[in-house]
């Protein structure tokens, strides 16, 4: 497998091009004297190197060994605890982390940068850091400053790690049936007893402290998901001067063993009467959770973008050394048996197809990214509204979208390579099998298109999608004549997705079924038409540049490939939607 290299040409360009995210830094009081373009470089420069140099040489490593489980104690792969010590000890862990804490305080649109290279380079290694990133996010945004003094300085700092615990083994989705119980005790702390299952990150030893997020009910609980409460339980007791203290009741029964991310401990984890601390009110666990969620569920997508990207770069390195058969127009090279891969029409389909999709993601998911920092920074309360509803509207989109096109990334990555891809050490077999799990956990990509169409789409009457719709109509009737070639298909796009959101509105009043029936596609119709948006605006920043500078010229073949090939699909997507829900109907469940 090719060596992995951070894309940080495509990153800068991203940022500074075509969004121009030294602007938004400028107008948010909270960012603007913490981070500007030349800081940003900077960060992504080290980022680049860590996660290349250091973390990238341990993934296939990791994927051979795996995580062992013994007595309760879970050892990671070797190489893995020297490694995140190097990784903690730049600062990485907190990168988007509080500064009174001593986190670094950056943007999420630059810790998504962080997060793509880090997951390139090995996805089993960077669920650490995220998980207790994502732990931090909650404790700081919900819990008591008592709780934040004691445990995020240490977490921020990597010398801590973080787990959420919210799945038992009946309760995924449906978190209001969860059974683990939290006790109030005298002193204010709470037993906490219960199982959860497929917890990252659980137990490892990596870190000399675990904080683990723990969703319970107090026995006074309202029924359902009103009743669910946070709790902060660590693997250690934390003594008042901040040292070490007891063991909690706390333990690992099993670790999983996976299709894939075989250097990520997925625990089983035991709270036996364990103590813990509430976070935030009895009660209001669901609200402290998705705070996280929101941030996690953007992180997972990037997962699978930086798994295409993973593979996209061991392929155009294999197709143009492997050679086989000649050009269909003819010998190119005329001085060997025969001619790279890259001659043939279906290698470049599924070259460009890997390119498309990685660069648009990483757009699409940037873009995001400046939505949640607008929504948490903005000090306009008008602004704030409208990227917190865009950012509950992309949400699921972007977790979903991008993990599905991260698995066809990595199969087309795959097949490449032929019968190399299949074998284990060309290491794209270990992208397929890694990659698997993000549209999986965080809630299935089922479950995110049932929240883009029913909780975002449907529940807000179409309001929270006009946002988007409108944005993306603005740019195209204030676009410059050459860009017409980019501009005039996705004005098409969005005037069908328009339609077709106003057929799944007005088809749900009737049938309940309807938002099932249309929800993975349509959240399809949406991803392509939002990455044609993306593309285009790519386009914009690349136009007139592209006689300067390869980069440029290649980043407008790119789109010009995007509109004609991989646009189109929203016709037949959009069909699919519009048959309806009854053929799903037709066979009883004793048919099947």
């Amino acid at each position: 497998m090719a060596d992995y290299k951070a894309p940080l040409r495509d990153m800068r360009f991203v940022l500074n091009e075509v969004f121009e995210v030294a602007k938004l830094w400028a107008e948010l009081p909270a960012l603007a004297e913490v981070v500007d373009a030349d800081t940003a470089s900077a960060i992504l420069e080290e980022a680049g190197k860590v996660t290349g140099g250091v973390i990238a040489p341990l993934n296939r490593s990791g994927d051979e060994e795996g995580c062992s489980w013994s007595d309760g104690a879970v050892k990671t792969p070797a190489g893995f605890p020297a490694a995140y010590k190097t990784y903690a000890e730049g600062g990485w862990v907190g990168v988007g982390g509080d500064p009174v804490f001593g986190g670094m305080g950056m943007p999420k649109v630059i810790s998504a940068q962080v997060e793509e290279m880090v997951n390139a380079a090995n996805l089993s290694f960077g669920l650490y850091p995220m998980l207790t990133a994502g732990a931090c996010l909650s404790i700081n945004a919900h819990a008591s400053e008592e709780l934040k003094e004691k445990y995020l300085p240490n977490m921020y700092a990597g010398v801590w790690s973080g787990s959420m615990c919210l799945t038992e083994p009946h309760a995924g989705t449906d978190l209001g049936i969860i059974r683990t119980k939290a006790e109030p005790q005298a002193d204010g702390s709470y037993k906490i007893t219960g199982t959860k299952i497929f917890i990252t990150g659980g137990e490892h030893d990596l870190t000399e402290n675990i904080i683990h997020l723990v969703l319970a009910k107090l026995p006074d609980a309202p029924a359902g998901p009103k009743g669910i409460s946070l709790f902060l339980v660590p693997k250690v007791m934390v003594n008042a001067d901040g040292s070490l203290g007891e063991q909690n009741a706390v333990s690992c029964g099993s670790i999983e063993h996976k299709m894939g991310i075989k250097g990520s401990a997925t625990c089983v984890m035991n709270f036996d009467g364990a103590t813990g601390y509430i976070v935030d009110a009895p009660n209001k666990g669901l609200a402290a959770m998705f705070t996280m969620m929101n941030y996690e569920r953007l992180g997972v997508g990037i997962q699978g973008l930086a798994s295409g990207e993973r593979s996209y770069q061991s392929a155009v390195e294999y197709a143009r050394e492997r050679i086989q058969s000649r050009a269909p127009t003819g010998p190119v090279a005329k001085d060997k048996a025969a001619d790279p891969i890259i001659v043939h029409p279906d290698v470049r389909r599924m070259l460009l197809t890997m390119k498309a999709a990685n660069e648009g993601g990483r757009a699409f998911s940037s873009y995001v990214a400046m939505q949640l920092d607008t929504a948490k920074y903005s000090e306009d309360a008008t602004i704030r509204k409208r990227a917190e509803e865009l950012v509950a509207l992309l949400t699921p989109v972007a977790k979903a979208f991008l993990t599905d096109l991260g698995l066809e990334t990595t199969v087309h990555g795959q097949q490449v390579f032929g019968g190399h891809g299949f074998i284990r050490e060309w290491g794209q077999e270990q992208l397929v099998r890694d990659v698997r799990i993000t549209q999986i956990y965080e809630g299935t990509n089922g479950i995110q298109a049932l929240d883009l169409v029913g909780r975002k789409v449907v529940a807000s009457g179409g309001a929270f999608y006009k946002h988007f719709a409108d944005e993306i109509k603005a740019f195209v009737g204030g676009a410059s004549a050459d860009l017409a070639e980019f501009t005039e298909p996705l004005k098409a796009a969005v005037a069908n997705l328009d339609e077709l959101t106003a057929w799944v509105l007005d088809r749900a009043k009737n049938n309940p079924n309807e938002i099932g029936a249309a929800s993975v596609e349509y959240l399809h119709v949406f991803g392509y038409t939002a990455y044609a948006y993306m593309w285009a605006l790519m386009a914009r920043a690349a136009l007139g540049k592209e006689g300067q500078d390869d980069f440029y010229a290649s980043k407008l073949g790119t789109a010009r490939f995007y509109f004609a090939r991989l646009l189109p699909r929203i016709h037949s997507l959009t069909a699919s939607v519009k048959a309806g829900s009854e053929s799903l109907y037709l066979l009883d469940a004793e048919q099947f």
